[in-house]
């Protein structure tokens, strides 16, 4: 007589559900804005009730929050992986890092950005201060390794360089000066970081 199959403890079962829900609205929210998307299409996706959607997240707001923690959770993890990778070799990291970078902007498209602009100010804020220690982790890391490589100028102090490129980051990367310029938060990234790059690199790290 075969053994019966034991089912998944109700923890797993419990986390496997949310993640799915998670992701869900993760490619939603980003594409389309999180106004535009209701529980019940997400609920109705997924082949759940709007009961055991709010069993996970009891508010939209709540979902938003873990939509963006899942987010940051994938670029931290991509980031780690680039350091790991090139530890000394700052134009390979620098290129990694910046495609990284640009990949994971990509995702989040103009509506999400007016969604954020509109009705989740106080989400925004939370973005920004997580988004501000992931550039001063990462860039200042490897500003320092460029100093080091003599790739990145050395009469400025690494933390000045993130300042200016925290300063700046937040002064365009937001959801009014996006929609005003008529950029994407990849746009205006992208922007912000090569006006910096063009200030601190130097003429070895040019030619490299």
């Amino acid at each position: 007589m075969k053994p019966t199959p034991k089912s998944p403890p109700r923890n797993q079962t419990a986390d496997t559900a949310r993640q799915q829900i998670v992701e869900a609205a993760r490619a939603h929210f980003f594409t389309h804005g999180f106004c535009s998307v209701t529980t019940d299409d997400l609920a109705e996706e997924l082949g759940i009730s709007k009961k055991t959607l709010y069993a996970h997240f009891p508010s939209k707001m709540a979902l938003l929050e873990a939509v963006l923690d899942n987010k940051f959770a994938t670029v931290e993890a991509k980031l780690n992986e680039i350091a790991r990778k090139y530890p000394h070799d700052f134009p390979a990291a620098l290129e990694e890092l910046l495609a990284g970078t640009r990949h994971e902007l990509d995702e989040i498209k103009p509506p999400f950005v007016r969604d954020m602009r509109q009705k989740a100010p106080h989400v925004f804020k939370m973005f920004e201060r997580r988004r501000a220690n992931l550039i001063e982790h990462f860039f200042g890391k490897l500003f320092v390794e460029g100093q080091r490589s003599g790739m990145v100028r050395k009469d400025l102090p690494a933390r000045v360089m993130i300042e200016i490129l925290l300063a700046a980051v937040q002064a365009i990367v937001n959801p009014t000066k996006v929609e005003e310029l008529g950029l994407t938060p990849r746009t205006a990234f992208a922007a912000v970081v090569n006006v910096v790059l063009e200030g601190v690199i130097t003429r070895k790290g040019r030619k490299t």
